[in-house]
């Protein structure tokens, strides 16, 4: 039999073509800034390249390769780039995408106990780390996911389980109108019709209103209705807002409400000062989501999902099938799929581990609270410009603007960074208005980067102006 039908490469090709993928990455990193930063394709083009059966006869990899090199990679948006301002960046760094191949080609099985003992046990470490930073109890804990959507869905899953015994009906939850649409999804997959869920109006800060909650959970009681969970944010996509996070605490406390926190923006920056002092209030959930794959550099995917008490997630997702009875061996044992939907998982936790430890936390603070600071620098610079009118201050590495009203000139100002490739943002609508938002929360951005992107936005709008 020889090597191919066998799926090995003999040991002299397999180094070649990992040095080939080291070096593929070490430029990518070394030399980002200086590319586009992204383009996007044809649906025709791509479909013209790739609409054709594999191969049924060996392909040399170094010329799959090139061929990705030349007609994928760069058809995509580079999310790690210095000047990708757009939704929430993921700057993620080497050792992190050096720990996915690890993980990846050791293939390490990350459900049980049995299948990765050494994998549960660094990743109740890390999450175990995340807790700490958060200001949980020690009786906290929670498992690594795929992203802010399933770690909303797990969290949500449990406050079900733990305050309604898994039945909804006239339960109902309060939102407010900036929440990741995430949790609406997870709401509708867990059993949550549309008349079930509160959406307030958020306040002038784009926060969730104290006052309008306490009236709708007292309307929803005196209907015979059923409140049963407030969803707080921690740093919103649209602004960065935090909601006043103590203050729903207390409402939570009083009306015997769950209380879950969507932090898979803004959670991690509780690491650094400032983050810490705007989060406030933030160790008071019952449940939490945080994605490292954003404010703590990971490369895709990573999030986490964190639970006041842990034993809340086993008693949700604990089910012990026939062909596991070898797994379970002592309660000190840690199985991974106990607390959330997948049995087969991957070892997301050693990237987490292993860049936090070879950076050291001090550095990881110090980027993200330069992620702060360069939101405020863009302010600062955008206040400077004339024409431009700041809609939101910066907070939280998020400041929103414009320089001419109307969707069109948005859509317009996009398309054409776009196409130019020199950095990314994106637009959103508050209170019914569009607008530009830039997120900084990559620390390997320069005030240069962050400067030279306001000034030709800006040139973009006067053109569209002055053909309009």
């Amino acid at each position: 039999m020889n090597n191919e039908s066998r799926l090995e490469l003999a040991p002299e090709q397999m180094r070649r073509l990992g040095y080939r993928v080291v070096d593929l990455l070490v430029e990518h990193f070394t030399n980002l800034r200086h590319k586009p930063v992204g383009a996007k394709a044809l649906p025709q083009q791509l479909h013209g390249l790739l609409h054709h059966p594999p191969s049924n006869e060996p392909s040399d990899p170094h010329q799959l390769l090139d061929f990705l090199d030349r007609e994928i990679f760069p058809n995509c948006l580079h999310v790690d780039h210095p000047r990708f301002f757009a939704f929430v960046p993921s700057p993620n760094n080497f050792v992190s995408a050096m720990s996915d191949a690890l993980a990846s080609g050791l293939n390490i099985f990350n459900g049980t106990w049995l299948g990765g003992s050494g994998a549960a046990a660094l990743e109740a470490t890390v999450i175990d780390w995340l807790r700490g930073f958060c200001g949980l109890p020690e009786t906290g804990g929670g498992i690594l996911v795929s992203g802010g959507s399933v770690a909303n869905l797990t969290a949500l899953t449990a406050a079900r389980h733990a305050i309604l015994n898994d039945r909804t009906e006239g339960a109902v939850v309060y939102l407010s109108d900036q929440t990741h649409s995430s949790v609406d999804r997870a709401l509708a997959v867990i059993g949550f019709k549309p008349d079930q869920i509160r959406h307030l109006e958020s306040d002038s800060h784009f926060r969730l209103p104290v006052e309008a909650l306490q009236q709708a959970i007292q309307q929803d009681r005196n209907a015979g209705l059923r409140p049963f969970c407030v969803i707080a944010n921690a740093g919103t996509t649209n602004t960065g807002a935090v909601d006043p996070l103590n203050e729903l605490a207390d409402i939570c406390a009083t009306e015997k409400l769950w209380f879950h926190i969507d932090g898979a923006y803004g959670a991690a920056a509780v690491i650094c000062d400032q983050g810490r002092q705007l989060l406030h209030g933030l160790e008071r959930a019952d449940s939490l989501s945080l994605d490292p794959h954003k404010w703590l550099f990971q490369s895709f995917e990573c999030g986490c999902v964190l639970l006041r008490d842990a034993r809340q997630l086993k008693a949700t997702f604990l089910v012990m099938p026939e062909y596991l009875r070898d797994v379970r061996k002592g309660d000190e044992e840690i199985h991974p799929c106990d607390y959330g939907i997948q049995l087969t998982r991957g070892f997301r936790a050693l990237k987490v581990w292993l860049s936090l430890n070879t950076f050291g936390m001090n550095a990881y603070r110090l980027a993200v609270a330069r992620g702060f600071a360069l939101a405020e620098f863009a302010e600062q610079e955008l206040r400077a410009m004339p024409d431009c009118q700041v809609v939101t201050s910066a907070q939280m590495g998020i400041v929103c603007f414009r320089f001419a009203e109307g969707d069109a000139a948005q859509s317009y100002v996009i398309d054409q960074m776009l196409q130019e490739g020199y950095a990314f943002l994106t637009s959103t609508r508050l209170r019914g208005e569009a607008c530009l938002r830039l997120c900084t929360i990559n620390p390997r951005t320069s005030e240069q980067d962050i400067s030279e992107t306001i000034r030709r936005v800006a040139t973009f709008a006067r053109h569209f102006q002055l053909r309009t």
